[in-house]
């Protein structure tokens, strides 16, 4: 069977889906079937001024643009009384008995029944620091080309770092991708050849598959099967009989328009330090509460915080922001940074209760407990 008569009588599938080289299902002879359009080979692509590099797969671009300069330091926070005391008996006991509900089968007895011995302040300071920054790749994207303007030649393509893009809400993940102007052209479909359509797998381009009543025999029992009426060959569903499906790159198209993409990621950085006050408390669970906010800090970029009366929070502070710096000053563009100290307020609670003493903690805003050793847990509670 002639192999042109099987690819071109099919109807056109209009699609616009574009999708990079490096999606799903790329690199196989009949290409991307399950992604949708995908970019020819790159080297098969029209050498656009200052894009030379683009590939398949976009590494982030070192920053290009303005210099970035941290904005006028701030001064530190104030000395002041920042060991807050301790919380009261009635607060302790009515987050130890919301905390007794919570568990599955805590009887809420000791709650009711326990005698304070002794509530300590462990008061703790959480700095972080907080960088917002955007980074930018490009490659080569297309998608079915029907008739959309075609701007490859009508003008310089803008540098990757010079195309404006309006970025998100500040310190939330995000990205963007923006088609580059002035880098578009028209290419032939890559997984069929131009032609639009692909030959069907299932039939081997004959438009014909074995009968599934019969299974090929022609005979049902001792008479002819009337599903096939004894041919043993049945009409494929894949392709409807005709041999050739729609080519899924290009829609049927035959056509592409390929052009280079522009992604743009926004990340928020974060770097934390908590100064433990020795308190008992394992330190993961701080990340979970917020605090007491004692100094804010947000500009493009900020120095560190000097002069605060613990000096570890100083040491974290000079760390984070130089880290921060290395790490993302060149590679990036830091769109703003934040500085935060928090006082998490702990409060270690001993208590006696059937004449045996206990310990749990209350902490953060939220008065959190935490507890090994709850004295009344079922059975059930034991086991698991």
């Amino acid at each position: 069977m002639d192999r042109r008569q099987l690819l071109s009588d099919q109807d056109d599938f209009p699609g616009q889906q574009y999708q990079s080289a490096s999606g799903p299902g790329y690199g196989g002879p009949n290409g991307p079937q399950d992604g949708g359009a995908s970019a020819p080979p790159s080297d098969t692509m029209d050498t656009v001024p200052g894009y030379e590099g683009t590939g398949l797969g976009g590494n982030d671009l070192p920053y290009q643009g303005p210099p970035q300069t941290p904005g006028p330091r701030m001064p530190g926070p104030q000395a002041g009384d920042w060991q807050i005391p301790s919380i009261s008996e009635e607060v302790a006991r009515e987050a130890f008995l919301e905390y007794a509900g919570s568990q599955c089968c805590y009887s809420s007895k000791p709650v009711k029944e326990m005698v304070f011995s002794d509530l300590q302040p462990h008061n703790t300071y959480r700095y972080r620091l907080e960088t917002f920054t955007e980074s930018r790749s490009t490659e080569w994207a297309s998608e079915p080309y029907t008739g959309q303007v075609v701007d490859g030649f009508m003008g310089v393509a803008p540098g990757p770092w010079e195309i404006p893009v309006s970025f998100p809400t500040l310190f939330q993940k995000s990205k963007k991708e923006v088609r580059v102007p002035h880098t578009s052209s028209v290419k032939g479909c890559h997984t069929c050849m131009s032609l639009g359509k692909i030959p069907c797998k299932k039939c081997v381009t004959s438009g014909m598959v074995q009968c599934w009543v019969c299974h090929g025999s022609g005979r049902n029992a001792d008479d002819r099967c009337h599903s096939c009426n004894g041919s043993g060959r049945a009409r494929c569903t894949a392709c409807s009989g005709v041999g050739s499906k729609a080519c899924k790159t290009c829609k049927g198209r035959g056509q592409l328009l390929c052009f280079i993409k522009l992604v743009v990621k926004w990340n928020n950085n974060v770097f934390e330090k908590v100064v433990d006050k020795q308190s008992g408390l394992p330190m993961d669970l701080i990340s979970a509460v917020t605090g007491e906010m004692l100094f804010s800090d947000m500009q493009p970029m900020v120095y560190p915080v000097t002069g605060f009366p613990d000096h570890a929070i100083s040491q974290a502070a000079e760390r984070g922001v130089r880290e921060h710096q290395a790490q993302y000053f060149s590679s990036c563009r830091i769109l703003q940074q934040r500085q935060t100290i928090e006082l998490i307020h702990i409060t270690r609670v001993h208590y006696s209760w059937k004449e045996k003493t206990h310990i749990y903690f209350v902490y953060g805003a939220e008065h959190k407990v935490y507890t090994e050793d709850y004295p009344a847990k079922c059975c059930c509670c034991t086991l698991l």
